[in-house]
């Protein structure tokens, strides 16, 4: 590198009165006369290479840039966004690039896909009871298995006579695993055992939904239809004489209805299975209501001596 150059002192300007006048006039005559500068070193002029290789000498007296390495890249700051024919002449820069996309990494060899979730209805097809009893037991369809204590199967005599059919299990069904316990089961063996049946000989009990709602409340759409295919099966294995469906939800869920329990007890409904066989349905209240209401338990063993009647 070459010393700087120094510039020696111009001295002052000189005027005569008239030229005074006109500055002063203009409005310059303190900016004319101003004392000259000191001398100030004045860097040598430096030689950039654009970056289309051609030498730009820059004017002496600018601003002194740092001097680096041509073929060195600009600070981060300074890339360019677009990129000029030069660097395209060299390839790609950073995050720049020519031609089709890169075509994706192919998946990792020992990554395997998600098991497939296999619907009920078809997981049940070909079980047996007791298969079907632990499918039962260990089932996640709907979200009902989160709150429960134990799922509840169903319960009673084989070969089957009977198939009684109630809603969904209580606190007390929950608790204990079993259809029908408490107030409302024993109420229910005591009707059946007035028509001489009993569920330790030839009655099955079960239900709808296999697990107990929050609250008691009743079975949302997407839960019966994750449940139903167990208690179909259930009838196709059990071969029931008759049904015996207790409770308004239980009767317009298996009949497919959503007609009162006024209007469908008294008479004898067919229910077709997948096999094509049709099992005689009778409708009638849940005991859970008779106790509620004593007043309907002459209808309710109408109803029984309806489905007693049958051959």
């Amino acid at each position: 590198m070459t010393a700087p150059n120094t510039v020696p002192a111009s001295p002052a300007p000189r005027v005569n009165p008239l030229q005074r006048l006109w500055l002063r006039e203009l409005g310059m005559e303190r900016l004319w006369l101003r004392p000259a500068p000191q001398p100030v070193a004045v860097p040598a002029p430096q030689v950039v290479v654009s970056k289309t290789d051609s030498p730009v000498v820059e004017p002496a007296g600018a601003a002194a840039a740092p001097v680096r390495d041509v073929a060195a890249p600009p600070p981060a700051a300074a890339q360019p966004q677009v990129q000029t024919p030069v660097a395209r002449a060299a390839g790609p820069g950073p995050g720049l690039r020519n031609g089709p996309p890169p075509k994706p990494a192919p998946k990792a060899a020992v990554e395997e896909a998600a098991p497939a979730v296999i619907p009920v209805a078809e997981a049940v097809k070909n079980a047996n009871l007791d298969e079907l009893r632990e499918q039962v037991l260990a089932c996640t369809a709907c979200g009902l298995c989160g709150g429960r204590r134990h799922a509840v199967f169903g319960h009673g005599g084989q070969p089957t006579r009977w198939l009684v059919v109630g809603e969904a299990p209580g606190e007390q069904e929950d608790r204990q695993g079993q259809p029908f316990v408490g107030r409302s089961g024993q109420l229910l063996d005591a009707m059946l055992s007035a028509v001489g049946m009993s569920r330790e000989r030839d009655v099955f009990i079960a239900n709808v939904i296999k697990c107990r709602p929050p609250g008691n409340r009743n079975p949302k759409p997407e839960e019966i239809a994750a449940c139903s295919p167990y208690l179909m099966r259930q009838i196709a294995l059990l071969k029931p004489e008759r049904i015996l469906v207790l409770g308004r939800f239980a009767a317009q869920t298996l009949l497919g209805t959503d007609a009162t329990i006024g209007s469908l007890r008294g008479r004898v409904h067919q229910m077709k299975t997948d096999e094509g066989r049709e099992i005689p349905v009778i409708v009638s209240y849940h005991p859970a209501y008779l106790l509620r209401s004593p007043a309907e338990k002459a209808r309710a063993w109408q109803d029984l001596k309806l489905a007693a009647r049958l051959v």
